[in-house]
């Protein structure tokens, strides 16, 4: 997988897979700092992810410098991430396209469990099948 660096910062593109729905979200951040992913609402709604009021809770995701946003947690079943199967994965989910314009930014949580190697000089990600 390859990053790009935009306005300094090392964005990804992943597909996403729920069931038989898919979306390509080119513009997600990469970001070792952040111990939970989130993704745009609207951009999973697009492939059948709807919040799920019952099972999940509000949450708040805080940033650099103490900012913070609400954000919905909720537990997904089975998702895809690029050829990566992830069962029962507590994902955030929230507006964060309108806010910061990713579609989503991957977190820790996400960077250990696949295994991720990140090469910033050869702007290369392994571990993570295509």
């Amino acid at each position: 997988m390859n990053i790009i660096i935009k306005d300094g910062l090392p964005i990804v593109a992943l597909k996403i897979r729920i069931g038989h729905q898919s979306t390509l979200l080119s513009n997600v951040l990469l970001d070792t700092g952040c111990a939970a992913s989130v993704f745009d609402t609207d951009e999973l709604k697009k492939i059948g992810l709807p919040l799920d009021y019952t099972a999940g809770q509000a949450v708040r995701m805080y940033g650099i410098g103490g900012q913070s946003e609400w954000c919905y947690e909720q537990t997904i079943p089975s998702i895809f991430i690029n050829m990566h199967e992830f069962k029962e994965l507590k994902l955030q989910l929230g507006p964060i396209k309108s806010i910061y314009g990713f579609d989503g930014i991957i977190g820790n949580d996400i960077i250990m469990k696949i295994g991720m190697v990140i090469d910033f000089r050869q702007l290369k990600i392994s571990g993570i099948p295509s």
